[in-house]
């Protein structure tokens, strides 16, 4: 029917719509589409319109040639005119609101027009106006006169907010939203009104307190901006009314201090502490972090009693790096709720600076996650603190698009932009986008236009590049002294209340200040520093063996399938070798991880994998999630375990290393009793990720006394296949080894990964885990293990060489991962007795006392070498060469490729010969 509808209009529908709508014919357009894909998304007036285009337009033609005119038509087509206005308004009118503080000042005029929204350019002139139309529906009248539609549009779409929705493709939202703003706007009763007033006046006093008693201090203002504390408090409360129990904040340095003073309750004894440098420099925070990139947990609490949990995720000084990693933290929780009656149960909230939003990719990654199934939170509250300018670039160099937040139009978040000196109004949006979020499980932006008091930080002087705007800012007055004198032009309020409420809160700021000042002051730095052998004095390692009735059951789930169940006959072969392997000694490398998991799940520790391509595994070797080969349904074999066992959760990632490792990152925060291991497809794609790993993976323990059990799972080797699926930067994580602040490992066993995971899982020192995963080694038949080594005893830091006589090795290779077997298979072919090979299979924290213990199996005069396939300035070298040289006084050499800009050579012919040239060297 609607193709029938398309073919036979399209010329009578061109010459129709461009007599009657002119530059407006793109609404007429986009309405028709959205009619051929779904009548029932448009109004009635245009599925009238739209039913029959032909007869309609030789109407039209009729009409414009006669002299007369057949009232009924004219009727019909002025109805459709105006039908597109209303449609123009809703998709344009943003664009005119009065949304920008430092332009548009809060009169009860309407915004300018916009040509667009002109009623000229829909054919509709002045005498037009007091005429009765069909409006469907809009505003809650069945018919309305021209102007009263015009009054209504320019109010419900051209004051201090500009809605922007239309771009969203499900009618059911878009209804949800007009029936919400196309109806007049309740105002605050008074107990609203002073709620907010208390809140502008307790945001502003606390910038200007800091600003007068800490002179010269950074700690990025939102002074400018204080509605985000109204907003804030209106989600709050109307989480809390819904039943909502905890919110987790992410948000940069900018108003951090005042979000933690306002919102999350921090003291502000505490906060004037950090001011005075008072930290205590023993404490769990280690050597700390500014203030401002602090986090902290706290529950707000409402005048009627209510509470919800709310806490404020750390962040270093990236920006919205901080995004994925709250995303992280709420869906850890959301998990953990389980089924407690409601969706969704833990709210995540969002704050960004407009520079940022529009100019950090990450957020783009991030949105991509709201939507998938591994990442999901049930729709994040973005909020755009948005200061009309970056550190000192304007948004005409900063984007190239309209808004800071156009970017959230991918995944159809509707976008309400506010001006921040309507406190008002920004409650109204706060409380619009929670619902919109409790309705439909997305996400929403909230773009509250406000401005900057100050510099990018207070010692900045913005006026030097930004003259012009900051005139303006500095004649204005504040928004709570607007805000107040309004409510008293009013009478809402009395004066007497309005300074009664800030010098209450003033005097509040006074006490804590004088108390803090009265503390003693902090001992004096000492020399903190401790040996990695001191810190790993009293963990305890976990007993990682399991029986042999645990190993049968875990496998034999692997081809325990349903009924009816048609796996893939390339898959099928691989699962049944592996319950065979039990018995033939020849367990391999995914069998071995699926011990680990599922015994790991049998003792109740969830575990949860993700990467790109995971389920599957890049090699095609895991196989976590089977498809049926006739049907598509899915099977996980390791989560048909037992009734009691924990659950299995492996996803494939989007394309995105940044945004998903810093998700992983944030849920093993939240989930300390579970094992998470986030995969890279190729170990080197894991440097798209170098900002979680260095400002969180390695350093939020140190800095924010933040710990984290995540596991990296990134496979490495040179095996030819060019420089960018070689190496996963072995040297980049050793250099940033420290304190005993991650566990690095590169195992050439299945048995010893299989320990090493299980050790991760149920062990009792928390810290991130980096393994080095091998590829080729994942079908080699010599890179196998016994059953017996995963029934008894545990992970090997080193693995001796027991194929030797000691008295009469006069050479010891040290070596760790695949290496191992190219040296191996050279000895044995050219049958050389007196090497020793020995692998180093965990390289930080180093073991010495284990590789001491090895070596002194060897004469003293023995002769040691380094063996590695990557460059010299690459790999473990630097790293494990000062250790060994303190391990005694031995000649000691580095066998490896020369040093290179590049990991590996793009020829696989010249990487053979360089792989030859490299192990037969060793031997010499």
């Amino acid at each position: 029917m609607f193709q029938a509808v398309a073919s036979q209009s399209r010329t009578d529908r061109t010459v129709a719509h461009r007599l009657e709508f002119g530059l407006n014919e793109w609404v007429v357009d986009e309405q028709r589409q959205r009619y051929l894909h779904d009548p029932g998304s448009v109004d009635q007036t245009w599925r009238h319109f739209f039913a029959s285009p032909a007869s309609l337009a030789g109407r039209q033609e009729r009409t414009a040639m006669a002299m007369g005119r057949d009232d009924g038509d004219e009727a019909a087509v002025k109805a459709v005119r105006v039908a597109a206005l209303i449609h123009a308004y809703r998709v344009r009118g943003h664009l005119v609101a009065a949304t920008d503080p430092l332009t548009s000042p809060l009169t009860s005029q309407p915004a300018a027009g916009h040509p667009e929204l002109d009623v000229a350019a829909f054919g509709l002139h002045d005498v037009d106006r007091e005429e009765k139309f069909v409006v469907d529906g809009f505003a809650g009248h069945v018919a309305m006169t021209l102007q009263d539609v015009l009054d209504a549009l320019q109010e419900f779409y051209c004051r201090t907010v500009g809605f922007q929705y239309m771009h969203i493709q499900d009618s059911h939202e878009r209804h949800w939203i007009q029936q919400r703003i196309e109806v007049p706007q309740r105002r605050p009763d008074r107990a609203e009104q002073l709620q907010i007033l208390y809140r502008l006046g307790a945001a502003e006093a606390f910038e200007t307190f800091l600003q007068t008693k800490y002179v010269g201090h950074k700690r990025y203002s939102l002074e400018g901006g204080e509605s985000a504390i109204v907003l804030l408090d209106a989600l709050l409360l109307r989480a809390i009314k819904e039943g909502v129990g905890e919110a987790v904040i992410g948000l940069a340095h900018r108003g951090r201090l005042n979000v933690l003073a306002n919102i999350i309750g921090k003291s502000y004894a505490q906060i004037f502490h950090e001011f005075e440098d008072a930290v205590d420099i023993r404490s769990v925070q280690g050597s700390g972090d500014v203030k401002y990139h602090l986090g902290a947990e706290g529950t707000y609490r409402t005048l009627q009693g209510g509470t919800i949990a709310v806490s404020v995720v750390a962040n270093p000084s990236h920006l919205e790096i901080v995004g994925p990693v709250a995303q992280g933290v709420v869906r850890a929780k959301q998990d953990l709720a389980g089924d407690g009656g409601q969706r969704f149960p833990v709210l995540p909230v969002v704050m960004h600076g407009d520079a940022a939003f529009a100019g950090q990719g990450v957020v783009a990654e991030t949105l991509n996650m709201s939507q998938l199934p591994g990442y999901r939170t049930g729709g994040t509250v973005h909020v755009i603190i948005n200061n009309q300018v970056g550190f000192t670039t304007t948004p005409a160099n900063g984007r190239s698009s309209t808004y800071a937040t156009d970017v959230a139009r991918t995944v159809e978040a509707p976008i309400f932009h506010v001006n921040g000196d309507d406190p008002e109004a920004v409650a109204r949006v706060a409380q619009l986008a929670f619902d919109y979020r409790q309705a439909f499980h997305k996400d929403v932006v909230i773009d509250l236009v406000c401005y900057r008091r100050h510099g990018h930080s207070e010692v900045d002087d913005p006026s030097i590049t930004q003259p012009v705007m900051y005139d303006r800012i500095d004649a204005k007055a504040s928004v709570r002294r607007l805000y107040a004198e309004a409510l008293v032009r009013r009478g809402d309020i009395g004066e007497q209340q309005v300074e009664g409420a800030r010098r209450n809160y003033q005097e509040h700021l006074e006490r804590a200040f004088v108390e803090t000042r009265a503390l003693p002051a902090s001992d004096a730095v000492e020399d903190l520093r401790s040996t990695d052998a001191e810190e790993r004095a009293d963990h305890q390692q976990a007993v990682t063996a399991i029986d042999e009735a645990t190993a049968r059951h875990v496998i034999s789930a692997q081809t325990d399938l349903p009924r009816g169940f048609t796996v893939h006959p390339r898959v099928l072969p691989q699962l049944q070798r592996r319950t065979a392997t039990l018995d033939t000694g020849a367990i391999d490398w995914a069998t071995a991880e699926a011990l680990a998991m599922g015994s790991l799940l049998l003792e109740g520790v969830p575990v949860r994998l993700a990467g790109q391509d995971s389920r599957r595994g890049t090699f095609g070797q895991r196989h976590a999630v089977l498809t049926d080969r006739r049907t598509g349904a899915e099977h996980t074999p390791l989560n048909s375990l037992s009734p009691r066992a924990q659950g299995f959760a492996p996803y494939d990632s989007m394309l995105s290393e940044l945004a998903a490792l810093g998700f992983e990152y944030g849920y093993s925060l939240a989930r300390p009793d579970a094992l998470v291991l986030w995969e890279a497809q190729f170990g080197d794609f894991a440097n798209g990720a170098q900002t979680v790993v260095d400002e969180y993976i390695v350093s939020s323990e140190q800095k924010w006394g933040q710990r984290s059990a995540v596991t990296l799972l990134l496979p490495h080797g040179l095996e030819g296949q060019g420089p960018d699926h070689s190496s996963a930067r072995i040297e980049r994580f050793l250099q940033l080894c420290a304190q005993d602040n991650m566990t690095v490992a590169l195992p050439s066993l299945p048995s010893n990964y299989f320990h090493l995971l299980r050790q991760q899982g149920l062990g009792d020192h928390t810290r991130p885990l980096i393994v080095f995963t091998p590829k080729s080694m994942l079908r080699t038949k010599a890179a196998t293990s016994t059953l017996a080594e995963f029934t008894q005893g545990g992970f090997r830091p080193v693995i001796p060489d027991q194929t030797v006589d000691p008295a009469r090795v006069r050479r010891v290779l040290l070596c760790s991962g695949k290496v191992f077997y190219d040296l191996d298979a050279h000895r044995h072919s050219s049958g050389l007795s007196d090497t020793a090979i020995v692998r180093v299979e965990r390289l930080y924290p180093f073991p010495e006392e284990e590789l001491a213990a090895e070596l002194s199996r060897f004469p003293a005069g023995v002769d040691v070498r380094w063996v590695q396939e990557e460059p010299e300035n690459q790999g473990a070298w630097f790293f494990v060469g000062p250790r060994l040289h303190r391990l005694g006084d031995r000649a000691l050499g580095c066998v490896s490729r020369p040093e290179a800009p590049a990991p590996a050579v793009g020829s696989a012919r010249r990487h053979a010969m360089e792989q030859k040239a490299l192990v037969t060297s060793a031997f010499h």
